[in-house]
């Protein structure tokens, strides 16, 4: 037995159903009371020679209500869905008795209206032959949550919720028709009646549940079929056994319905369309109103309380296959979430765009609106017609759409992925260690502007080797989820589950993110949970009311922006969002995700003249906390080896820290007070900069405060902004050798790298998102020098991990000298992790003194020294202190002349001697070279 989730036990489980279901089949043979009613199916010729019984022979109905006599046919009936259980056809036992059952007459029937309910007759006794009760679902149905479309297996017993709608093939007080039924068993069937208003509703839309009277469904009589078809000339149905049944108009030429003397099995429906030239067109298609929900109790209960962390696999479009008696079926289901909703329709290509043909069910408190279409296929255009609560009728597009057309147009697009990964090993490796221990230098890109008009699979090839050459470890993209405006940059988004179509499928971007995979380069994309746009197609006003956004504009709205702020104090929003990152994490295999705009997300009063406090009569937005929180352990917990990055420009506490410990729980942040800083700095000239030596030393204050990456991002090379070149003061010359030692300074400096496109060779012009590059630049000696040295920063960073095991650890760096203002230079250590203690020699075994054994010394890490000079004259003869005697080998100087600098240097190192300075107790003389960055490593 299990336990509902009201803590009750009495729920039976898979096996005792299981059990119960054989011990059925027992006692119906041992009584010679008949098959076991979803049995295999009989083989044709098996139906052919089975024995012809009038219903007056079997003794189950009185003569008069007899049904018009048929041929008989022994036909498997597949399961249908009981209160508790559904039990796959394929599972029950077979029979070689044949199935006695009503001759049904292959004549065309009329149907007539509907009537009154009507008492099923009781079995009769012991010694009387009895017809088999019909099992009601017509053929197999999806697994709840099942994305593959496989048939259905046992789910657990549904939440007895009120608000959900019976299903349209077993109506919930059908309670004798459950799968598994045996010959003669009781029945209690209340007969579902409509009105004329009942049918209008779905003729108009608005019904909240057309499967209640569209479908297969017993009658007073029997059985009837209705269906949605408007523009038909004449509609028929086909019974599992080909058996045709005439239907009749029941309401405005639109829905239809035919009689059947019995449960019609997997029917499919004839239709006659006018041609348009006076002649007519016979299809005969599959009904989408006999099918049960693709969402199954659980999926609503999750979606209910927000806590659906695969929201993608149960809403959206998905392609689905099952299979059934006649066949296989595939087509496509539509679920979206829009509570408050008096009507949803499905349209698009499938249908013509006439929004009339497929009203969806609602189901219940989770607020989920669903249909599956058979015949829809991957490449369809869709959208939702929803008629608000207001009363209006909306176009939307599908929240969690996994294609859309190419903007500025705006329709959903049904796809299906077939791409198989090949990035096993890079999965494995990332997921070993965190990346706080690792070398981690970024190349932030913004797709279409790289080299524009190259697609996904264009990218893979020339981005990525292009990264690889340059030794970048992380390709870092700026928001690629569906936008449609272009020079919002991705900022603001109106399909957070499709990846832009601009440049290709969604295939197409995952073979861009395994390529770069293969290639040993990580991805992250950019996300945006703090706004989107109002444009009305899209998640503004969903059903009618502020759905995604907060209602009381103080705190909905982001003045700013001319956007909505998502309601992270509603749990299926934040439910929505927290599955969104963890759909690029899982479907994507993406390996980051940086979070845009945090602080606008954490302060009530954020660019704001009015705004409401929170609880406690304070500016700090505390769901929006809880929201990040609940982000940042979701994605670590389900997704080992991706990192969370927060670009949060205040001083809030903690954004790093883990969320057990009240932190907000982001792997990294970005350090926008040394982005500052040092670039005010360096824009100085020279002569200046002594004042301002502050600025460059401030950012050790609070290096260790937080898990830092050092970003020169797109923002600072925008806006009139300039480029990261003509930041710098002096001519050409000074230009370029102040970029290159803040370059050389930047990878020195703890924290991550990350650098915009373009500045890697110093482009000269400000960054537009409407145009390439100026790759040109790379015929200029000058600018590829620039490009050799991030090449060979890159390359020395990963190299020495002085640089990087303690980034976060304050052990990993000491000033040598913070105060030469007056000089404009800086001079500090960086430190490697110590490796683990090495056995004793035999020497420290014998280093015994009076006090007893002498422990071995710990093995020391490795030592880089780093020396930074601002000014634009070079220092000779200039003392450092350093921490170990001997060789200090130079292995990074930003004013090489292959960089084009002028070639001061250190004739490869120098020697540090017991000369006490700066604190430390060795000490050398070097050459720091007119605006110019050197390193040197200590040689073991």
């Amino acid at each position: 037995m299990t336990t509902d989730d009201r803590g009750e036990s009495h729920v039976a489980g898979k096996d005792d159903l299981q059990r119960a279901v054989e011990e059925r089949v027992a006692e119906a043979e041992a009584n010679g009371a008949g098959p076991v009613v979803n049995a295999e199916p009989v083989k044709k010729a098996t139906r052919r020679t089975a024995a012809k019984k009038t219903a007056a022979d079997a003794g189950t109905t009185d003569a008069a209500d007899a049904p018009p006599a048929k041929k008989a046919a022994a036909k498997k009936a597949p399961a249908k869905k009981s209160p508790a259980k559904r039990a796959p056809a394929r599972n029950a036992a077979a029979s070689d008795t044949p199935v006695t059952a009503a001759k049904r007459s292959t004549a065309k029937k009329s149907a007539a209206a509907p009537t009154a309910t009507e008492a099923t007759p009781e079995p009769g006794g012991d010694d009387t032959e009895t017809t088999v009760n019909p099992v009601v679902s017509p053929a197999p149905v999806a697994q709840p949550g099942s994305p593959s479309g496989a048939p259905a297996g046992q789910p657990e017993a549904p939440d007895p919720d009120p608000a959900t709608p019976p299903t349209p093939q077993a109506p919930a007080q059908a309670s004798g028709l459950s799968g598994g039924t045996t010959a003669g068993a009781a029945e209690d069937v209340t007969i579902q009646t409509f009105t004329d208003e009942d049918l209008r509703a779905i003729v108009e839309g608005w019904s909240r549940d057309p499967h209640r009277i569209l479908g297969a469904h017993r009658t007073e009589s029997g059985w009837a079929v209705r269906t949605l078809r408007p523009d038909a000339v004449a509609v028929a149905v086909l019974d599992e056994d080909g058996s045709r049944y005439d239907a009749v108009r029941l309401h405005g030429g639109e829905i239809y319905e035919a009689r059947l003397p019995r449960q019609p099995g997997d029917y499919r429906i004839e239709v006659v369309y006018g041609d348009g030239s006076g002649g007519t067109t016979t299809h005969t298609v599959d009904d989408p109103f006999r099918w049960l929900p693709t969402l199954g109790p659980l999926d609503e209960h999750l979606i209910r309380e927000g806590r659906h962390e695969r929201l993608w696999e149960v809403l959206g479009a998905h392609v689905r296959r099952y299979e059934t008696p006649r066949g296989s079926v595939e087509g496509v289901s539509f679920a979206v979430w829009a509570p408050n909703a008096r009507g949803v329709k499905v349209t698009g290509d499938f249908d013509y765009w006439q929004a009339r043909a497929y009203p969806m069910r609602h189901l219940g408190s989770s607020g989920v609106w669903e249909i599956f279409i058979p015949g829809v296929q991957a490449g369809v255009r869709y959208r939702y017609h929803v008629l608000g609560a207001d009363g209006t009728w909306r176009e939307k597009s599908d929240p969690l759409a996994f294609a859309t057309e190419v903007p500025p147009l705006n329709a959903s697009v049904v796809t299906e992925s077939s791409y198989q990964w090949k990035d096993d090993a890079w999965l494995a490796t990332r997921a070993e260690a965190g990346w706080h221990q690792r070398p981690m230098s970024i190349y932030e890109v913004h797709a279409g502007s790289w080299r524009q008009g190259l697609s996904y699979r264009e990218l893979a090839d020339e981005l990525v080797d292009y990264v690889v050459s340059a030794g970048f470890t992380h390709i870092e993209f700026m928001p690629l989820a569906e936008h449609p405006f272009g020079g919002s940059w991705g900022y603001q988004v109106t399909s957070y589950y499709a990846p832009t179509s601009r440049f290709g499928s969604p295939d197409d971007l995952r073979y861009l993110i395994d390529r770069a995979h293969q290639a040993g380069i990580g991805v992250i994309v950019d996300w945006v949970p703090a706004h989107f746009p109002k444009d009305e197609w899209a998640l503004a006003r969903f059903d009618g009311t502020p759905l995604y956004e907060h209602g009381d504009p103080r705190r909905g709205e982001q003045l700013d922006w001319g956007t909505y702020v998502f309601d992270f104090g509603r749990s299926e929003v934040r439910n929505f969002l927290v599955a969104n990152a963890l759909f690029w994490a899982k479907e994507f295999h993406v390996d980051g995700i940086r979070v845009d705009a945090v602080a606008s997300m954490l302060y009530l009063d954020y660019s704001r003249d009015e705004w409401l406090p929170n609880k406690y009569g304070g500016r700090e937005n505390l769901e929006a906390v809880a929201f990040l929180q609940e982000f940042n352990a979701t994605v670590y917990r389900e997704v080992p080896g991706v990192v969370t990055i927060a670009e949060e420009s205040t001083a809030w506490p903690g954004v790093t820290r883990p969320t057990h410990l009240g932190g907000l729980g982001f792997g990294f942040k970005w350090n926008m007070g040394w982005m500052h800083d040092s670039l005010a700095y360096a824009e100085r000239e020279p002569v200046y900069r002594s004042y301002h030596h502050g600025q460059l030393t401030f950012s050790m204050h609070y290096a260790y405060s937080e898990n830092y990456v050092l970003p020169i991002s797109h923002d600072e090379v925008v806006y009139g902004k300039g480029s990261m070149l003509r930041k710098m003061p002096g001519d050409r010359w000074q230009q370029l050798a102040n970029l290159r030692a803040y370059l050389a300074y930047m990878w020195a400096h703890p924290g991550k790298q990350l650098l915009f496109m373009g500045s890697e060779f110093a482009q000269d012009s400000e960054w537009a998102e409407s145009r390439s590059l100026d790759w040109w630049h790379l015929d200029d000696p000058a600018h590829r020098g620039v490009l050799q040295l991030v090449t060979d920063l890159n390359g020395r960073y990963r190299e020495f991990d002085a640089l990087w095991s303690l980034d976060v650890d304050p052990t990993g760096f000491q000033w040598i000298d913070a105060n030469d203002a007056s000089g404009n230079v800086l001079s500090f250590l960086r430190y490697g992790a110590a490796p683990q203690a090495a056995a004793s020699t035999a020497a420290d075994a014998e280093a015994v003194g009076a006090a007893g054994a002498v422990e071995p010394a710990a093995p020391q890490g490795s030592a880089l020294a780093c020396v930074v000079n601002f000014s634009g004259s070079p220092h000779h003869e200039y003392r450092i202190g350093l921490p170990r005697p001997g060789q200090w080998r130079e292995v990074l100087n930003s004013d090489a002349e292959g960089y084009g600098g002028s070639g001061v240097g250190n004739y490869g190192g120098v020697e540090a001697v017991a000369e006490p300075w700066h604190g430390q107790p060795y000490s050398a003389t070097i050459s720091a070279p007119p605006l110019g960055t050197v390193w040197f490593l200590h040689e073991d």
